[in-house]
């Protein structure tokens, strides 16, 4: 291992993050841009997790407002033009149609929570709700013909994998040690340090560490760590609730998405999912354990098929999809009885610990608020630990996000005239993807033959290199499922060659 501490000691640092999800990544940032030393470590791969298995949404939470978490919902709907700005390559507007069912929630409510959606947060770029008549529209053409008002508003969509990466390129940048599978395997509190076993995965050699303060930000596994690394016993403080997705083939032409309500008061939505696609979620079900990867069951299958198929005039029928993931979130236990109803607040706390060392857990958190929470963090830290002195540098943009919000086909033109020799569909799913960093990955190439090997769907060997070297993929796992999403477009056969690939050339 090559860790880099500080100066003085390359073995010890100001803060050590257990957790590679969007919240252990943004921490990481965060404190890295204000002077501290910090080393990451992550089990397995980075964003493997929750943060990988979200409905891909930067979004205040319309249905928040119904168990009224105002500061929540401001807050996520403030984030939401911060976030473009800062990674407008992998962040985008998106317009959500919510069809008026006359058995549910009556029009002057929806009215409503939609005056307060579009003027809680401080709105500039992002266009406002507004009636649409879907006899009319073309948002209707595919919904049954009962549903003849809808209101379409504006929130963000994030490809969620992407942006634990680049928030830990970031980090990177600025100084941190980030480390993918690493586990943390023991920590104790003496001579006022943090002693720290860490360990590759799959190796059972150990290497010590040092830091003065540790920050718990493993998600839906904060407890076990708590338990098996701390030795702390008898702790319970999250409710994990799974929440599933199904992927079925293109269900509309338009590129709105939709928001359906369902008579349980629970919400769906189906929205368009890597062109040929449309991803349909969420379940909200309770998970026991996280002793093994969640998987989709038969009736959230179920759940989804009916429910989506309540609106859309063709049903949605199970041999519809192509692809299904499941995620757990990690919610703050607040005691409330229904999944549903459990906060998507962010919890911080700091945990009493033998030999009065610093120990900071985060608990739940939505993808949209990881900054915010960030910054929360930030303050705990200063107040246990100095804070550094100095210009805190003004990094805004995320790797590759460094244009404007409205740049990206200008961007693609650019790539695209200065490498004609790649498809355009190819660019624009490169630069989607990496932004301006797409110049790094196609830099030095005259002809598609110098792009390497040609793994199928647009994917060459110089990109498979690109996520090796520079987003520390190690696996087709992470390269076709988090760091891209070309898994669900590729056949076996290609994903088979791709794997002896990586096996002959990597290992």
């Amino acid at each position: 291992m090559n860790l880099a501490g500080t100066k003085e000691d390359p073995s010890h640092f100001d803060i050590l993050v257990i957790g590679g999800g969007i919240n252990g990544a943004g921490i990481a940032r965060e404190l890295s841009q204000h002077g501290y030393s910090v080393c990451l470590c992550d089990a397995g791969d980075f964003g493997g997790g929750t943060s990988s298995a979200s409905t891909k949404l930067i979004h205040g939470g319309l249905r928040y407002l119904e168990h009224f978490e105002f500061r929540l919902v401001r807050e996520a709907l403030m984030e939401r033009e911060v976030l473009w700005k800062m990674a407008p390559h992998i962040i985008r507007p998106m317009r959500f149609v919510l069809p008026h069912h006359k058995g549910l929630r009556p029009a002057w409510l929806l009215r409503l929570g939609l005056f307060l959606y579009d003027n809680l947060g401080g709105r500039k770029l992002l266009p406002p709700t507004k009636t649409l008549n879907l006899s009319q529209d073309e948002a209707g053409k595919p919904l049954k013909p009962e549903y003849r008002k809808a209101f379409e508003y504006s929130d963000c969509w994030v490809e969620d994998s992407r942006l634990v990466i680049l928030n830990l390129r970031s980090a990177q940048q600025m100084g941190a040690d980030i480390r993918p599978r690493t586990p943390v395997r023991k920590a104790a509190y003496k001579n006022g340090l943090w002693q720290v076993e860490i360990g590759e995965t799959g190796n059972k050699n150990t290497q010590k560490i040092t830091a003065s303060l540790v920050i718990n930000a493993t998600g839906p596994w904060v407890d076990q760590v708590l338990h098996h690394v701390f030795g702390l016993y008898d702790v319970h403080n999250v409710r994990l609730v799974r929440g599933s997705h199904i992927v079925i083939n293109k269900k509309f032409d338009h590129d709105r998405a939709y928001i359906f309500q369902n008579s349980d008061e629970r919400i769906i939505f189906a929205i368009p999912y890597e062109e040929e696609f449309t991803l349909i979620g969420t379940t909200d079900t309770e998970q026991s354990g996280i002793s093994e990867k969640p998987k989709i069951t038969q009736s959230e299958i179920s759940y989804l098929c009916q429910m989506a198929s309540e609106y859309f005039k063709d049903p949605v029928s199970e041999k519809d999809i192509v692809w299904t993931y499941s995620g757990v979130r990690p919610l703050f236990d607040d005691g409330t009885s229904k999944a549903q109803e459990a906060t998507r607040d962010y919890v911080i706390k700091a945990e009493k610990t033998t030999g009065k060392g610093s120990l900071i857990n985060i608990f739940g958190g939505k993808i949209t608020t990881f900054r915010k929470l960030s910054k929360s963090v930030l303050s705990e830290v200063e107040e246990r630990l100095s804070p550094k002195s100095g210009k805190v540098p003004s990094i805004q943009n995320l790797p590759g996000g460094d244009f404007p919000v409205d740049g990206f086909e200008a961007l693609v033109k650019e790539i695209h005239n200065k490498y004609p020799f790649i498809q355009r569909s190819v660019i624009v799913r490169l630069t989607r993807n990496y932004g301006t960093e797409t110049r790094a990955i196609l830099d030095g190439r005259h002809s598609i033959e110098e792009m390497g090997r040609d793994f199928g769907c647009g994917l060459y060997q110089t990109e498979v290199e690109f996520l090796k070297t520079r987003e520390w993929a190690r696996t087709t796992e992470d390269m076709l499922y988090r760091r891209t999403k070309l898994g669900i477009h590729m056949d076996k056969k290609q994903i088979a060659a791709l794997n002896e690939w990586v096996d002959k050339n990597w290992k």
